[in-house]
């Protein structure tokens, strides 16, 4: 049984197959093989996403604000990107919400409601971020890696030992297993990766609070203060400086609008695509607030000032240390999911361009799919010879440049500051009020307006403050040398 259909000057041909068991394939208005993606899938997605490495740094984000500004700026970070989310999500479809035309990516989103220059510094701005935060999650991995070692050569020799680990290897093995797990062909096919990689941020999460809460409760009292980390312990300018990187962390902390409509691309309608994402957006972003809040701070007032900059790998616990490998095991395990989550659609973006812009018949021979049988797989495996390589060369480079600079706090920090006000804020406000056809110098119009250039100025705040923690970082470091 056979239909054409025709859709934006494109003719599909959809056909839909009964074979002899009676499964049916159906295929979506725009001719590609059926969504299937539901809340659950998407905000999985949404949580694999944002509770990232993000959650460790905020104890340590906290002390530098204090009691009255750190939890309120997380409260303000994340009422700024659900609000933010939903302007995005309202911009899958061009025209009409239910039936208007798919954006596949958010690039395409740009395209159809903005074009021009807005299209090409979207791409930028994303794919640089994209391949930033492949970074950050290489260097996070590294560091549980080794703390999972160090806790246990502490638990043998004891907390005086300096038990001096290197992190090299950790990254190279942590980049091998991101080579073999690139070659999965799209977002779709990680829905798996996602769920596992969502249920152990969860896992880390909750031994990171318990283990705070646990540590209040030895000390007896809730340390810290209403102003945050005290002059004397640093300096005015590093009280400064550490103060705008602690909004760089948590900016990276609430990061997901650069995968936002990807992820979108994967629910099935109806309800309309609109309406789910709003739904999950809402749903994991208050999840993550909880967690955030409570994280960050029994973190600190656990340790006060001397919070540390990874809670699960700054060695302000020491026991026990079983339940600390676990919690680092559960950081890698979420890590290896995470990075492909935010790296699959710049794997398409790059496949896509060359695509389009190689000869047809030099394209066939380096897409050309080889069928490679593997063991408890039903049908072979479809090797890509430019999946291969290109991807292959993509996570050799992630993997270098985490090993020449491992500065987990500062790369965070300047990644979400970085990334905040243009994808997470500036995009998807233009969007709407293109859309949305908002009249110039309308009350709306100002408000939206207003929350761009509030988010703009504390962007800018916080990569001087990353940039200055990395130049500091910098006068002290060997490449190729990093150990803890």
């Amino acid at each position: 049984m056979g239909e054409s259909y025709h859709h934006n000057n494109q003719i599909f041909d959809i056909s839909i197959d009964v074979p002899h068991g009676g499964a049916t394939k159906l295929y979506d208005d725009d001719g590609r093989p059926k969504r299937t993606g539901t809340v659950f899938t998407a905000t999985s997605h949404i949580i694999t996403a944002v509770i990232g490495s993000g959650v460790l740094s905020l104890a340590w984000a906290t002390a530098q604000l204090g009691w009255i500004a750190g939890p309120a700026m997380l409260f303000m970070f994340s009422f700024v990107t659900y609000y933010a989310s939903t302007l995005l999500a309202s911009c899958y479809r061009t025209g009409d919400p239910d039936t208007g035309k798919r954006n596949y990516t958010y690039m395409d989103a740009v395209r159809s409601n903005l074009g021009g220059v807005h299209v090409k510094l979207c791409g930028a701005v994303q794919y640089l971020n994209l391949f930033g935060t492949a970074i950050g999650y290489t260097i996070a991995a590294s560091i549980s890696m080794m703390a999972i070692e160090r806790s246990n050569c502490f638990h043998t020799k004891g907390h005086e030992d300096p038990c001096k680990v290197s992190s090299n290897s950790y990254m190279i093995a942590f980049g091998v297993l991101q080579v073999v797990l690139s070659q999965i062909p799209n977002f779709d096919e990680i829905w798996w990766l996602s769920i596992v990689a969502a249920v152990m941020s969860f896992t880390y999460s909750l031994i990171g609070l318990g283990l705070g809460i646990s540590k209040v409760a030895e000390n007896g009292q809730i340390r810290g203060s209403l102003t945050g980390i005290s002059i004397g312990e640093v300096t005015e300018m590093e009280k400064v400086w550490r103060s705008f990187q602690a909004l760089g962390a948590m900016a990276f902390a609430y990061s997901y609008s650069m995968i936002l409509i990807e992820i979108q691309d994967t629910i099935k309608s109806p309800p309309s695509e609109y309406k789910t994402m709003k739904k999950a957006s809402m749903i994991s972003v208050s999840v993550t607030t909880i967690f955030y809040m409570l994280c960050g701070c029994f973190g600190y007032a656990a340790f006060g000032d001397m919070s540390p900059g990874n809670l699960l790998t700054g060695f302000g616990f020491y026991n026990p240390y079983w339940l600390l490998d676990i919690a680092n095991a559960a950081i890698i395990i979420h890590l290896v999911g995470a990075y492909q989550v935010f790296c699959q659609p710049l794997f398409a973006f790059v496949e896509k361009v060359a695509q389009e812009h190689l000869p047809e018949s030099t394209f066939s021979v380096i897409n050309k799919e080889i069928p490679v049988p593997v063991p408890g797989l039903k049908s072979p495996f479809k090797l890509n010879l430019f999946r291969l390589v290109w991807r292959t060369v993509f996570v050799v480079t992630t993997t270098v440049i985490s090993m020449i600079m491992p500065f987990f706090n500062d790369v965070v920090g300047l990644i979400g500051a970085l990334g905040f006000w243009p994808l997470t804020v500036f995009f998807p406000v233009e969007m709407y009020i293109s859309s949305h056809k908002i009249p110039k110098w309308s009350s709306r119009w100002i408000c939206l307006q207003m929350l761009s250039g509030t988010c703009l100025i504390i962007s800018i705040a916080a990569a001087a403050g990353s940039v200055a923690g990395v130049v500091s970082d910098l006068k002290v470091y060997k490449p190729f040398k990093t150990s803890y």
